[in-house]
C-alpha cells in the first residue's frame, strides 16, 4: 500500500501499541472500526486529486491526465452528498466526478484514539489487589449463598401453606418447583446485559426485583399470588452468570481455579443451610416469615454488594479511565463502548440466549457432564422430601430433621479442601510448562470421587430400614458421601468445560446450570410421591436404591472423556477453532517467554492464524 495512503498511516502508528500490549490481543471492535474508517477515508487516487488541488475559496477547474480516466478534465471539490438527497445529480462542469469527502473528516475520525486494556492494565481487575480481589469475592459468596438459600428453604413452608390454603402438599411444592425452573432460564437471560453495562449495575437490579417480589409472597392472600411471585423471583435471579463472569474479570484463564472453587462452595451450600436454618422457622415463626427472612437475607447481601463491590468489566473500566484521561487534558482519548456505542441488537442477545442451549444438544461431552451435575443437584432436593419419613422413625422432629442437613454441608466443605492440593500441584506443573495438562486432567480427582455418589445412594438405601437395625448416624454418613461426590461433581466439570472449550466456556457451563436449576425443579415434584408411592415394607428403600443405580449410569461418561477425551473433542466444530487458536498461543509462548498467557483476555479471543476474534460471554454455570 503506498506510503501516503492515510489508512497505511494509522496502522503504522498504532503497530507499537500492538507489539507492547500485555495480552498481544485487540477486542472485537477493532476490525470494525478499521473497516469503516477505510470507507470514509479516501481511494490513493482520490488522495492526489486532493494533494493537487488549490482550498481557495469556490471552486477550482484543474487540467491534466489522472490513472484513472474519471478523473480526466476539469474537477471540482465537491461536499459529501446530504443524507436528504443521496441520489443528487452531478455538477455539469464534471458530469464524471463522483462526490469527494473532504480529508478533514476522515482525520477527525482518525485523531480518536482506542483505549486498550495495555494501555491502563492497572486500572483493571486483573491488577486489583490480592486482598481486594477477595473481598469482593467474599461479598459475592454472601450474595450466591442469599441466591441459593431462596431455592430450598420454601420447602420448610410446604405444610403451613397447605393447611393455611386448604390445598394439598404436592399442590403447595409448585412454588418450590416454579421458582427453580424459572431460576435455571433467569441465569441464562440476565448473561448479556451484564456484558453489555456492567457487572455491578445488572447484580444489584437481580438483587433488587428478587428482594421485591419477596413482598407479596409474605403479604399474598391466596395461593396464585406466591406462585406468580415466586416465578419472577426465580427469573430475577441472575446467579452464576454474573459471578463467574467477576472472576473472568479478576483473574486470568489459568489461575482462576481456586477462586470458581470457591463460588462453587457457595452455590451448593446455601442449597443446605436453608433446611438447617429452616427447621427453627418452621416450629417458631408463621409461614410468611418464610418469605420476610429471605427479604432480610438478600437485603442484607445486596447492602453488602452496594458497599464493597466496584465494577469489574474491563470495557466499563477502560470507558471510566478515557473519561478521566479526557478530563486530565489528553483529547481524543476513548473507551471501546465510546467508540463502539453502547446497545446490544436483539439479534446478538438472541445468540447469545441460544448457544448454551444449542451445545447442551450437540455437544456430548456438555450433555452427559451436565446430566450428571443435574442429577447430582437434583439429590439434594430429593433428599429435603425424604429425610422427613426416613428420620421419622427414629423419633426426629422438625428442628432436628433439619440439623440432620449438617453432614451434607460438612462433605461440601471435605469435597472443596479436596480440590486444593490437586488445584496446587495442578498450577505448578502448568508454570513449568503449560503444553503439559491436557483438559481431561481436571476430571482425574473425579474418577475417585464421583463413585462416592453411588456408593452413598446405596448406602443411605439400605440404613434407612430404622430401628432397631440400624443406628441414626449411618445414613448421616452416607448421606456425607454424597455431598463429597456432588460438590466434586459440579466443581470438576465446570473446570473441565472450562479447560475444553476456552471462549465458548460460558456457553458450555451454561447449559451445565440450566440442566442443575431445571432437574432440581422437577424433584421438588417427584420426591415425595417417590418414596410414599411403593407401598412394601421397603418403600424408603427402593426409591434411593433405583437413584443409586442412575447414578452409576451417569457416571460412566466421566471415565470415557477422561480417556477418550481428546478424540472427542476434535470431531466438535468448537474444538476445531479452538485447536487452531490453541497452536498459535502455544507457539508465542514458546519464543516469548517473558510475556504472560496472550490470546486471552475479558473479552475474547484472537488467532492469529485464523484471523477471527471470538467474543467471550461471561454467563457460566454457578447457579
Amino acid at each position: 500500500m503506498p506510503a501516503s495512503d492515510p489508512v497505511a498511516q494509522v496502522a503504522a502508528q498504532e503497530e507499537p501499541k500492538r507489539a507492547h500490549s500485555r495480552h498481544k490481543t485487540y477486542p472485537r471492535f477493532i476490525p470494525k472500526f478499521h473497516a469503516s474508517l477505510r470507507d470514509k477515508l479516501p481511494s490513493s487516487a482520490e488522495s492526489d486529486a486532493l494533494r493537487s488541488s488549490s482550498f481557495a475559496s469556490g471552486s477550482l477547474s484543474m487540467s491534466g491526465e489522472d490513472d484513472n480516466p474519471q478523473h480526466n478534465g476539469p474537477c471540482k471539490i465537491l461536499s459529501p452528498p446530504s443524507p436528504q438527497s443521496p441520489q443528487s445529480p452531478q455538477s455539469p462542469q464534471s458530469p464524471q466526478s463522483p462526490p469527494i469527502t473532504p480529508i478533514a473528516s476522515a482525520l477527525d475520525e482518525v485523531k480518536r484514539t482506542l483505549l486498550l486494556e495495555s494501555d491502563c492494565y492497572g486500572k483493571l481487575g486483573f491488577s486489583f489487589p490480592r486482598w481486594k480481589r477477595w473481598r469482593i469475592l467474599s461479598v459475592v459468596f454472601f450474595v450466591q449463598l442469599s441466591m441459593n438459600f431462596n431455592t430450598s428453604i420454601y420447602a420448610n413452608a410446604i405444610t403451613p401453606l397447605a393447611h393455611h390454603f386448604s390445598i394439598s402438599e404436592q399442590a403447595a411444592r409448585v412454588g418450590q418447583m416454579i421458582f427453580l425452573v424459572a431460576y435455571a432460564f433467569g441465569s441464562e437471560l440476565w448473561a448479556p446485559w451484564s456484558e453489555e453495562l456492567g457487572r455491578y449495575p445488572v447484580m444489584q437490579l437481580s438483587l433488587s426485583l428478587v428482594n421485591i417480589w419477596q413482598i407479596p409472597c409474605a403479604l399474598a392472600r391466596n395461593y396464585p399470588t406466591i406462585v406468580i411471585g415466586r416465578f419472577f423471583g426465580g427469573l430475577s435471579s441472575a446467579g452464576g452468570s454474573v459471578t463467574l463472569g467477576m472472576i473472568a474479570d479478576m483473574w486470568e484463564p489459568d489461575d482462576q481455579q481456586f477462586a470458581v472453587a470457591f463460588i462453587v462452595l457457595s452455590s451448593v451450600a446455601g442449597s443446605v443451610i436453608a433446611p438447617i436454618v429452616g427447621g427453627f422457622m418452621e416450629v417458631y415463626l408463621d409461614w410468611r416469615w418464610n418469605f420476610w427472612v429471605q427479604l432480610i437475607f438478600g437485603a442484607t447481601a445486596q447492602l453488602a454488594h452496594l458497599l464493597f463491590v466496584p465494577e469489574t468489566r474491563a470495557t466499563i473500566l477502560l470507558d471510566r479511565e478515557a473519561k478521566r484521561r479526557r478530563q486530565a487534558g489528553e483529547v481524543n482519548i476513548y473507551g471501546p463502548g465510546e467508540i463502539q456505542g453502547r446497545g446490544i441488537t436483539m439479534k446478538e442477545v438472541a445468540i447469545i440466549w441460544a448457544r448454551p442451549f444449542s451445545m447442551f444438544v450437540r455437544e456430548p461431552i456438555v450433555f452427559c457432564l451436565s446430566l450428571l451435575s443435574g442429577f447430582s443437584d437434583a439429590l439434594i432436593f430429593t433428599f429435603l422430601e425424604s429425610y422427613q419419613p426416613v428420620y421419622a422413625q427414629w423419633g426426629f422432629n422438625t428442628i432436628h430433621i433439619g440439623l440432620a442437613f449438617i453432614p451434607i454441608l460438612i462433605g461440601y466443605f471435605i469435597g472443596y479442601v479436596s480440590f486444593l492440593p490437586i488445584m496446587i500441584k495442578h498450577r505448578k506443573i502448568h508454570r513449568r510448562d503449560p503444553n503439559t495438562l491436557e483438559p481431561e486432567s481436571r476430571l482425574w480427582w473425579l474418577l475417585f470421587t464421583a463413585p462416592l455418589e453411588t456408593i452413598g445412594l446405596f448406602g443411605f438405601a439400605w440404613t434407612s430400614l430404622g430401628p432397631p437395625q440400624v443406628h441414626w448416624i449411618a445414613p448421616m454418613l452416607f448421606s456425607l458421601m454424597i455431598a463429597v461426590a456432588n460438590y466434586c461433581i459440579y466443581m470438576a466439570t465446570i473446570d473441565y468445560m472450562v479447560a475444553s472449550y476456552g471462549p465458548y466456556s460460558a456457553s458450555a457451563t451454561g447449559g451445565n446450570a440450566l440442566a442443575r436449576d431445571f432437574l432440581a425443579g422437577i424433584a421438588a415434584m417427584y420426591s415425595t410421591p417417590l418414596y410414599e408411592t411403593i407401598g412394601n415394607k421397603y418403600q424408603l428403600e427402593w426409591p434411593s436404591t433405583v437413584l443409586a443405580i442412575i447414578s452409576f449410569l451417569v457416571t460412566i461418561p466421566i471415565y470415557i472423556f477422561y480417556w477418550k477425551g481428546a478424540v472427542i473433542r476434535e470431531k466438535s466444530k468448537f474444538a476445531k477453532i479452538l485447536a487452531t487458536d490453541r497452536k498459535a498461543r502455544n507457539i508465542r509462548r514458546a519464543g516469548e517467554k517473558n510475556r504472560s498467557d496472550v490470546g486471552q483476555t475479558s473479552e475474547g479471543q484472537f488467532s492469529q492464524l485464523s484471523g477471527q476474534i471470538y467474543g467471550v460471554s461471561s454467563k457460566n454455570g454457578i447457579h
